[in-house]
């Protein structure tokens, strides 16, 4: 009899357990991806509409 409700235990404490090592996994993880986007424009933009910028100047 206790080995019977051990057994119907150990599925959903494996599952429960499961889930919680891939939450503290991705919790865990110290990529951010915000961290790495561009922040503005770079130095091609700025050399190719700063030449269109000063040609509408004249």
């Amino acid at each position: 009899m206790l080995l019977a409700s051990l057994t119907l235990l150990r599925q959903p404490l494996s599952f429960v357990a499961g889930k919680w090592q891939t939450l503290i996994r991705i919790a865990g993880n110290p990529y951010r991806p915000e961290l790495h986007y561009m922040r503005g424009p770079g130095p091609k933009w700025h050399a190719k509409y700063q030449a269109s910028r000063l040609d509408r100047a004249r």
